[in-house]
Order: structure tokens, then sequence, then C-alpha cells
């Protein structure tokens, strides 16, 4: 198992069902930052949201898995 230390810029952040949720910005206060072309539509977009550093299952090449599927870790992000 690995943690938010392990997470570097331009890894892909992908659900426990392997769906693309975002690409890492960087990490900050223990949570993942993503970059703002991942923000979605609507209000949400053009800005970083975050995801919680303990939602981190695994980081394993380029790729950071997430413990929960792509569409509650969605619904779980915070924006800054």
């Amino acid at each position: 198992m690995s943690g938010v230390s392990d997470i570097k810029e331009h890894m892909e952040v992908i659900g426990a069902d392997g769906v693309h949720v975002g690409t890492v910005d960087k990490v900050e206060g223990g949570r993942i930052k993503l970059t703002k072309k991942d923000s979605g539509e609507g209000s949400h977009r053009g800005h970083h949201h975050f995801i919680d550093g303990g939602l981190v299952a695994e980081v394993e090449g380029d790729k950071v898995r997430l413990s929960a599927n792509a569409a509650v870790a969605v619904s779980m992000e915070d924006e800054k």
C-alpha cells in the first residue's frame, strides 16, 4: 500500500473500478490536487478539485488507484 508521498505530478487518478477520475497537479496538505482540465462541467469547470489522500489504495507506475469507485470519489471531491 502506498501513500500520498509516492504521488507525483501528472499521474492518472483512477477509481477502484478503473475509471478515470483526474490527473494529479500536485499533493497539497495530504490531498491530491487535480488539474483544472479534469474539473468537470458547469459551475465546477475551470478550477481545481481535491481528493482526500485517505482514499488512495495504491500507487503503481503512473497511476493512483483509489479505494472508491470513480463516481463515488468524484462525489467526495473538495473544492479549494
